[in-house]
């Protein structure tokens, strides 16, 4: 169960893409006081927390509501991934994280921050697969502590993002997103291929 644990929140630690997600965060907040940022990242933590904890339980019965396959969903789940992770390495953004309107400071923690920066389209199809190719509660139980502790992993970036900014820079923010759009484009391949494979076997 340790080394599912371990396995989970590295996964996790990538597909919320916490550089991306600083580097975002910093755009949005820029100049405010830090008594502001913390609420900030407090809000958009705990609605990222609730969506994903919410998905990660809901995938089996979402799947059979709708009538598909669990391998499917790793097809189109893995692939609208692996077309973030392309758009990470190209450009350091997140395909669709492009354009996002201009918000009142009172919302962004919400959206666009928690939806769709560090919860998009990709990471909710990911989330739904991850959850539901867990056999057991206990698994899947254990795979839920992992994903919380990537999105604490991503907490405490948030909250060193101003330090973060100052040793390593816009620049070295761009490389360390571009980095975890590679790993991720290799998780994207391992859904897939684990997809096809159940519809060939």
């Amino acid at each position: 169960m340790i080394d599912l644990y371990i396995s989970i929140t590295i996964k996790f630690v990538f597909l919320f893409a916490p550089f991306f997600v600083v580097s975002m965060f910093l755009a949005l907040t820029r100049g405010e006081p830090v008594e502001v940022k913390r609420a900030v990242i407090a809000r958009a933590i705990l609605a990222s927390g609730v969506i994903a904890i919410t998905l990660f339980f809901a995938g089996p019965f979402i799947f059979q509501a709708i009538g598909i396959t669990l391998d499917s969903f790793r097809i189109g789940a893995g692939s609208l991934l692996f077309l973030t992770a392309v758009s990470l390495v190209n450009s350091g953004t997140r395909t669709h994280a492009k354009g996002l309107p201009e918000e009142d400071r009172d919302d962004i923690a919400v959206v666009p921050l928690a939806i769709p920066v560090i919860v998009g389209p990709a990471t909710i199809g990911t989330i739904l697969v991850l959850g539901a190719e867990l056999p057991t509660f206990r698994e899947t139980f254990v795979g839920m502590l992992g994903m919380l502790s990537g999105l604490g992993l991503l907490t405490g970036l948030l909250l060193l993002s101003g330090l973060l900014e100052r040793v390593l820079g816009k620049t070295g923010l761009n490389i360390l997103s571009k980095i975890s759009g590679l790993i991720l484009a290799a998780m994207a391949a391992e859904i897939v291929f684990t997809g096809v494979q159940g519809f060939l076997s």
